[in-house]
């Protein structure tokens, strides 16, 4: 059961709940903007479902509201920025920001980020790149959820990757993955549903697979792209990995068991080897390969070409990644934004808390 929600209105809630909570009237609109492209685009696991999340992490005093950030280490083509404790959703676009600023002057920009927190959805922030005619890169590392193959133990994040290209007529290519078998907002989504979930998520804790959307909260772990080893879930394991050193151990941020749990039941992990969560965004030039219109034209063509190679299914075609949340974009700036009844329940009682009408 869901209800219908104009995006002004859950962007104009989310924004005063980030104002209540001490952040300035810039960083909120930016949260806000973040939060609400995850519900646009279809990603419901990652938008305002996330905000009571964000609040109890400032309640445990693990998210700052007035950060500070600032560059620790710079090249003319690459930074490491510490976000001083801020949101992810706030300190990765100021990052890719920077990123596109070196990219200007020098073909392409990387920033490292350290000391800072869970940052919505990857796709927001490679895509800030496009207006730019450049190619946006962004990753990040999460709450040790994932098991590596053959193993019990919840080692890595989910771990998304994204990256967005610019086309010229056609709409961009963006890839937004996690390189587990499925996001942990998926889980809490068959959750509030009372769903279970296909098989090759999730293990339990003996290591068994399972449908029960529970069975992460009970012991088990989400599973590596692929799923099992004879399923090349060892592919997804390798990209998780990857992701987690480039995020972090790139810049100094925590890696492994040692990621700060997004869930504030579980504390951080004493003696921890680095700070906060890590993300690693950039920005690549098109131009510095080719020029941009002759490379967007190309686009077109190979997006065209793909569009159209013949269906196993009639009742199905071949899509572009990123066509779905665009087809989910127009559909629901139209017509709203549906929200499950638990979520609605949930920001009705963040709202109450800040003396706020949802």
């Amino acid at each position: 059961m869901s209800s219908l929600f104009s995006r002004e209105h859950l962007y104009s809630f989310t924004e005063n709940i980030l104002l209540k909570i001490g952040h300035s009237r810039e960083h909120a609109q930016l949260g806000a903007s973040v939060l609400l492209a995850a519900d646009i685009r279809g990603i419901d696991s990652h938008g305002v479902a996330r905000l009571s999340g964000y609040v109890r992490l400032w309640e445990k005093q693990r998210v700052n509201a007035t950060p500070i950030m600032k560059i620790i280490h710079e090249t003319p083509s690459t930074a490491t920025l510490d976000a001083d404790a801020a949101l992810g959703l706030i300190s990765a676009p100021f990052a890719m920001n920077i990123a596109i600023e070196k990219a200007k002057q020098c073909g392409s920009g990387w920033v490292s980020v350290m000391n800072s927190n869970h940052f919505g959805i990857a796709g927001y922030h490679s895509m800030l790149a496009l207006e730019y005619d450049m190619i946006g890169f962004a990753m990040t590392n999460a709450s040790p959820l994932v098991a590596p193959t053959f193993s019990k133990e919840r080692l890595l994040g989910t771990n998304p990757i994204s990256v967005a290209i610019p086309a010229l007529h056609e709409k961009p290519f963006v890839l937004d993955m996690a390189t587990s078998s499925a996001a942990n907002g998926k889980l809490e989504i068959a959750q509030r549903e009372g769903k279970p979930i296909p098989l090759g998520w999730v293990q339990d804790k003996d290591g068994n697979d399972s449908t029960d959307a529970n069975a992460v909260k009970n012991g088990g772990a989400l599973l590596p792209l692929g799923s099992s080893h004879d399923a090349a879930g060892h592919k997804g394991y390798g990209l998780g990995a990857l992701v987690d050193i480039m995020s972090a151990i790139l810049g100094g941020a925590n890696y492994g068991p040692w990621v700060p749990p997004f869930v504030t039941f579980l504390d951080p992990l004493p003696d921890l080897p680095g700070k906060g969560l890590g993300h690693l965004v950039g920005a690549m030039r098109i131009d510095a390969f080719r020029p941009a219109d002759d490379f967007k034209k190309h686009m077109d063509n190979w997006i065209q070409r793909f569009k159209s190679a013949p269906s196993v299914d009639i009742s199905e075609r071949v899509l572009i990644p990123g066509e779905p949340e665009f087809i989910l974009t127009e559909q629901r700036l139209n017509n709203g934004i549906p929200l499950n009844e638990n979520v609605i329940k949930d920001l009705k009682i963040l709202g109450e808390k800040f003396n706020l009408l949802f």
